[in-house]
């Protein structure tokens, strides 16, 4: 039973067989998918279950938690400040934040550091969850941080700290001095219309679908390979879990799963990763950053297509992923880590599977959410046979 509800247009029917085929055939528990065409929700399903035991069904109003792909949202935050002449992806960041120019920052621009290319994957030192939390206290600490590399050499995945480094430059830019969290809510959710929380109100905490871990692997040279790769110390594992302070002892050095279920975690803001949203509203920002969605259009044809080349340089290995990653301003753009549907996709997967993007080639934008892991970090098989099932539909019409 998949307890599959939800609509699709007419000629889209081949996703909603991609779907059951998901939860009839891979890990999937619970899950959402929604997709736009020309400005108009073509897909909007939802299925499985809620919780572990399926004893829930996934509802319409289930909201999950997305990971990374809430790295796209602060992007299309940072975009908007952008149009607005409030910020240039070309200035230094430290003309907006002074701070910033410590051990020898002062010339990093907005745009190196959107893409991964500021080498602040961490912070200097321990830090504590409890810190970590606290946004004045983590960012003066990536202000007063050492680079990993000289900056623009090289690039690598800043897996929690992107969000507090782009936020603080909304939040320093902004005539409020909004916090990103507040700035989405009322710059995004609130016109569009939609459930996106980065910092979750008390009140939703009972519709967000527990995060589910795939069992650790049994194979003893799989875990070594893991630990060679991501275990503590290593880069990825301290830009996955700041030093370890986001890790839990079930899963030493990397982004604990359990951790990001707790209220406090999913209270804070964490704008790299704590995103708690659904299908639709994602998929409907996505669509409006290409057509005025209900009257709103979040981002200029300029800033969007500016925003969505990539800037590191082709095959250039990741220094925290190790495989080449593909970054535009703050957008993980079409690459082989991210597939999406293909050249001039612009979004950023989550870890897991989760996924939301668009690509105004076909005036498509799509969103993924799910509760059950898979153990990858993007290009998650399940989206990609949704993705394709779209893309078919369009290509054929």
């Amino acid at each position: 039973m998949s307890n599959i509800v939800g609509t699709v247009a007419p000629g889209w029917e081949p996703v909603r067989d991609a779907f059951a085929a998901n939860l009839a055939n891979t890990e999937e528990v619970g899950a959402g998918v929604s997709a736009y065409h020309r400005g108009v929700q073509v897909v909007d399903l939802w299925g499985g279950w809620f919780d572990a035991e399926k004893t829930v069904p996934y509802a319409e109003h289930s909201l999950q938690l997305v990971f990374s792909t809430t790295k796209g949202i602060t992007a299309i935050a940072v975009a908007m400040c952008v149009d607005r002449g409030l910020l240039s992806y070309d200035a230094p960041v430290s003309q907006y934040w002074p701070e910033f120019a410590a051990h020898g920052k002062g010339d990093a621009t907005v745009a190196q550091l959107l893409s991964h290319q500021v080498g602040l994957y961490t912070v200097d030192g321990p830090i504590t969850l409890d810190e970590a939390l606290d946004w004045a206290t983590v960012t003066a600490r990536l202000a007063d941080t050492a680079p990993r590399w000289p900056i623009g050499s090289a690039h690598g995945y800043h897996a929690l700290t992107f969000g507090w480094l782009a936020g603080e430059l909304v939040r320093r830019v902004d005539p409020a001095h909004r916090s990103l969290g507040t700035f989405v809510r009322e710059e995004i959710t609130i016109p569009l219309g939609i459930e996106l929380f980065v910092g979750l109100p008390a009140e939703s905490m009972s519709r967000v679908s527990p995060i589910l871990t795939s069992p650790p692997t049994d194979d003893p040279a799989v875990a070594a390979l893991v630990a060679q790769f991501i275990g503590p110390g290593t880069p990825a594992g301290d830009a996955l879990s700041l030093n370890g302070a986001f890790s839990t002892t079930s899963e030493p050095g990397v982004l604990g799963a359990s951790v990001f279920n707790t209220r406090a975690v999913l209270a804070a803001e964490i704008p790299a990763a704590n995103g708690v949203s659904n299908a639709p509203s994602l998929a409907k920002v996505y669509a409006a950053t290409m057509t005025p969605i209900d009257g709103v259009q979040l981002m200029s044809d300029a800033v969007r297509n500016r925003a969505r080349i990539t800037v590191t340089p082709e095959n250039e290995p990741d220094n925290c992923l190790i495989m080449p990653t593909t970054f535009g301003m703050g957008f993980m753009t079409a690459g082989a880590f991210s597939m999406y549907a293909g050249p001039g996709s612009y979004g950023h997967p989550g870890a897991g599977g989760s996924v939301a993007f668009a690509q105004p080639e076909r005036e498509f934008s799509f969103a993924y959410v799910m509760n059950q892991m898979a153990s990858n970090l993007a290009s998650d098989m399940r989206a990609q046979a949704l993705i394709d099932a779209c893309t078919k539909v369009i290509d054929a019409g």
